[in-house]
């Protein structure tokens, strides 16, 4: 074993070892892995090996595609046979609103460049003939799908790793990890030290104890999972006979369960409601290719609806039972990346559809470690989409919630209930009182909207126009007609101080900082000139600045800031250390002259001034902006004081026609104007000059990061431009991820949208490609299934020239 390398990958499973030949194709050939084991020995070697593209997530969705497309490649370089089996698949609908989701995701998978098939129950049928057509309503048939063989996969990866250069060390379990001050790390092992400059936790049922040895608790947790194979069956020999292949996979969601052939009988497997954590609190590291003692009855729901859809499978023996751990997430996606605050510590946990994301995972880790960042959006993978408000008690009841829902619908207007109330703000109750039906972002209460009485409280659920809609209208016009209160505690803030704050947020943001009392809107970019960010930042004094932002992002954006930061430079994040709400409507004005203990006229307090000051008797931050578009304020106060400042603002603004309103009604407001949102319309495959955020980057100002790469983008041109459209939908509007079309073609695919209430007609913001941005020209927009005429804005439906907010 070596003393010393470049990167150490703790974990042999799928996922490690895809890290440890990914950073050898990128030229990093002086690395090791460190296997407790062997190769396998965690979760991998008892796994399903399916394998398919679909993702909630198109990112992500790319990212499993690449790996499907790997295997031949780790083939021919390792010699090592990965047992592909190509066989397509069918995910079958059994109820209309299954059908739409999967016209949904197959209308996705077209600017995704996949081969998907919206096809009937009785072509599902003929391709898979084990079902019973009558109990479904359609398909989706995707040519991508199959299964392979987990052994000979995670070898070929690792023998096509020490093919280009890097170690393997079995049997030798990592004891610790130590940091040393110049950022290396010693991975201090059974077998001795290996000093390194990267380490990356790829520990799989072990992730978390590895994360442990610097003080990480990761938001993953084992669950039990069941399959089963069945003794030989006549019916599958027949399809064999007679078509030549094997069975194909199939995805049945009301029943919960998958398939696949496995030799000359089929492998069923379930993820069932009554699911089971394994290991709650720490994972023992004595267990080896062990089992977990089955439990049928466990499953038995499950099985009985699958034996009525399958009717082959209730006549088969059962010749193995597979109950094994696998660890997730909260959401089900991976946690990849840095750490923030740890230098050079890297994870990749939590991935448990290894072989679908395994590859794609390995790719974005190499490439990050590599390159400083992994070269396209991994987002919905990001370990920092979860912060520290993550405990272990909260993380198992969203990974049990999310398992046992894996095969149910998500609607759009769903909020699940796991864990909640968990993290609340002190109006919470007070909102609650107005009939604010509640949802749940980061772990935080915000308020959606408002129902006319407790009992219309709720949400019902669908893909169409809810129960919500016509009193989320009636919030939209209260905003643009009066004046609307809406809580904004939710906001991501951060205050940076020092004599070198300037400077460091001068070299981070590409925009120019304002001057003292003044804010300005800057996007935040990596050094490929892509955007990573989006701020408003204020300045308070020469050495103290506010920073807003989406608060899906705060973990996110800490890590960058604090990598950034120099010596001499504080940067924090507030937290629910301050809380606050915005207040926006033509009314607004005459709400705060009530209530400020200052001059807040046109004049007195301009658009985008930002100043602390007294609210009645309370001290606050204020400042002159709103995300709706309409004249507003953004007011600050901390927490003991939140309770307070509601009751003055209730009481001054009853008779200005003051109503509160929630973040279903700021998404209608803000698409009016035509607003991007983080981890929508602003993601890091996006320059500023295809979001048309070039008014907010200076080509004057030098030494940002991501200058050069800006002005390259620049004078290359954009690949495709950020747009909005008025879509004449019926009952169903957009939700993200729909393709656009224009005489027949894919042109792009919308990042967002909604109805827009104070308008009246239905929006999408979307990419398109930039020679097809034409307001002449005809478009039409795919909404679950169907391509409705949608027209292409050159300007916003709402005060176009911004006169309201700045009047």
């Amino acid at each position: 074993m070596r003393s010393s390398t470049r990167v150490v990958v703790i974990g042999g499973g799928v996922v490690g070892c895809s890290v440890l030949y990914h950073l050898t194709k990128r030229g990093w050939t002086d690395v090791m892995l460190i296997e407790r084991a062997e190769l396998t020995a965690g979760s991998t070697w008892h796994a399903a090996g399916g394998f398919h593209t679909l993702n909630g997530d198109p990112n992500v969705a790319k990212l499993q595609q690449y790996t499907v497309e790997l295997y031949k490649e780790i083939e021919a370089i390792s010699g090592q046979s990965c047992g592909l089996h190509l066989t397509g698949g069918v995910m079958l609908a059994g109820t209309r609103e299954r059908m739409e989701w999967l016209k949904m995701a197959h209308a996705r998978g077209r600017y995704l460049g996949m081969h998907t098939e919206i096809i009937s129950a009785a072509e599902a049928k003929r391709l898979m003939p084990l079902i019973d057509e009558a109990k479904f309503v359609g398909a989706m048939y995707d040519p991508f799908e199959g299964h392979l063989d987990p052994y000979g996969t995670t070898h070929a990866y690792a023998k096509s790793a020490k093919i280009n250069g890097a170690e393997i060390v079995l049997r030798n379990r990592v004891i610790d990890t130590r940091q040393r001050a110049d950022g290396t790390w010693d991975v201090i092992t059974e077998q001795g030290t290996v000093h390194a400059e990267h380490v990356v936790n790829a520990g799989g049922l072990w992730a978390r104890e590895c994360g442990r040895m610097i003080g990480l608790e990761l938001p993953i947790l084992a669950m039990e999972h069941m399959y089963l194979l069945t003794e030989d069956m006549p019916e599958v020999a027949e399809i064999n006979a007679a078509t030549g292949k094997e069975v194909i996979t199939a995805l049945d969601f009301e029943g919960e369960i998958y398939t696949r052939q496995e030799r000359g009988g089929m492998l069923l497997g379930t993820y069932e409601k009554a699911c089971k954590p394994w290991s709650e609190t720490t994972t023992p590291w004595d267990f080896g290719q062990n089992l977990l003692e089955p439990d049928l009855d466990r499953i038995a729901p499950s099985l009985e609806v699958g034996f009525e859809h399958f009717p082959a499978y209730a006549r088969a023996g059962i010749r193995r039972i597979i109950n094994g751990p696998f660890t997730f997430a909260p959401d089900g996606n991976p946690l990849v990346g840095p750490i923030r605050g740890v230098r050079n510590y890297w994870v990749a946990c939590g991935v448990m559809a290894g072989f679908s994301q395994g590859g794609g995972v390995g790719l974005a880790l190499s490439n990050w470690i590599v390159d400083g960042d992994p070269g396209f959006d991994v987002f919905g993978m990001d370990v920092a989409r979860y912060g520290d408000w993550t405990t272990l008690g909260h993380t198992n009841a969203k990974v049990r919630e999310n398992y046992s829902r894996r095969f149910r619908i998500r609607f759009p207007n769903e909020e699940l209930p796991a864990a909640r109330p968990f993290r609340t703000t002190p109006v919470y109750d007070r909102l609650v009182g107005m009939n604010a039906v509640m949802g749940d972002l980061c772990g935080l209460e915000h308020a959606l909207w408002f129902a006319p009485s407790p009992e219309e409280a709720k949400d019902d659920f669908s893909f169409r126009r809810s129960n919500d809609f016509a009193y989320v209208g009636a919030e939209c016009r209260a905003v643009r007609e009066a004046v609307g209160l809406l809580e904004i505690s939710n906001f991501a803030k951060y205050e940076v101080t020092g004599a070198g704050a300037e400077a460091f947020l001068d070299r981070l943001l590409p925009n120019r900082l304002p001057a003292t009392g003044r804010m300005v809107l800057t996007p935040m970019l990596n050094p490929a000139g892509r955007l990573i960010g989006d701020f408003t930042v204020g300045r308070l004094s020469d050495e103290r600045f506010v920073i807003f932002g989406s608060s899906l992002a705060e973990a996110y954006h800490m890590r960058w800031f604090l990598a950034a930061a120099p010596a001499g430079v504080t940067v924090r994040s507030l937290g629910l250390g301050l809380t606050g709400f915005q207040i926006a409507g033509p009314k607004s004005r005459e709400l705060m002259t009530r209530i400020a203990a200052r001059d807040v006229s046109a004049a007195g307090f301009r658009f985008m001034d930002v100043a602390e000051f007294d609210l009645g008797t309370l001290p606050a931050l204020v400042g002159r902006v709103t995300y709706t578009g309409d004249l507003g304020y953004e007011l600050w106060v901390k927490p003991e004081h939140q309770r307070a400042l509601l009751d003055l603002l209730v009481a001054n603004g009853a008779d200005l026609g003051l109503r509160p309103f929630g973040a279903r009604a700021l998404n209608s407001l803000r698409l009016e104007k035509s607003f991007g949102s983080w981890s929508r319309e602003y993601r890091p495959i996006y320059t500023p000059w295809e979001a048309r955020l070039e008014r907010f980057v200076s080509t004057q100002k030098t030494g940002y990061i991501g200058r050069d790469a800006l002005l390259a983008a620049r004078d290359k041109g954009p690949e495709r431009l950020l747009n909005t459209f008025v879509v004449d939908a019926l009952d169903a509007d957009v939700i993200g991820d729909e393709p656009i079309w224009r005489d027949g073609t894919v042109i792009g695919w919308v990042t967002s949208g909604g109805y827009a209430h104070a308008s009246g007609v239905s929006v999408a913001l979307g990419y398109v490609e930039a020679g097809a941005s034409d307001p002449s020209a005809a478009y039409e927009i795919e909404i679950i299934g169907e391509r409705r005429p949608a027209r292409l804005l050159s300007e916003p439906l709402f005060d176009p020239k911004g006169s309201g907010m700045r009047m």
